[in-house]
């Protein structure tokens, strides 16, 4: 038995994709970190088996085509955070935890499809804040939601000056 010891060593790049699916598994937001689901196809592909393997369980971690899969569901929501087999689960939980958690403060916990459609902007400047091409970049949700609060802030200045 011979084990890549490439894919054991440490890496900075943590997160394989974030997504958010509704609880007909179709994709509310989606960002793929790496090119292992390079073309939307695939990526559907991959949605449909992960939303098809976890919609019923109770469980929040699963491995699918070698990855492990941490998930959180909420009224009409699905939470997804996927890593390679070989990643700390703990990571994938604080990302998916700090997301969460994130989006019920900025959501004044109404955490459910409408609202959320309804700040799309929001939802992509927290992820954004909190990973940075599959690199964890925050796991504390207050500030998450400062940061968040001071780039919209900054960006209804720009709009109002132009």
């Amino acid at each position: 038995l011979k084990i890549d010891s490439a894919n054991l060593e440490p890496s900075l790049y943590t997160v394989k994709a974030i997504l958010i699916l509704d609880n007909d598994g179709e994709r509310l937001f989606a960002k793929y970190y790496d090119e292992t689901y390079p073309s939307v196809k695939e990526q559907k592909v991959l949605e449909k088996n992960i939303f098809n393997k976890t919609h019923r369980t109770d469980s929040e971690i699963a491995l699918l085509d070698g990855m492990t899969v941490v998930y959180k569901s909420n009224i009409d929501l699905y939470f997804y955070v996927i890593g390679s087999s070989h990643e700390n689960e703990l990571m994938l939980v604080a990302v998916l935890n700090c997301l969460f958690d994130s989006l019920s403060q900025m959501l004044r916990k109404n955490v459910e499809k409408r609202a959320l459609l309804d700040n799309m902007e929001g939802l992509f400047l927290a992820i954004d804040e909190i990973v940075d091409g599959g690199v964890i970049l925050e796991s504390d949700p207050q500030q998450v939601v400062q940061r968040v609060a001071l780039r919209v802030r900054a960006l209804d200045l720009w709009f109002q000056l132009f």
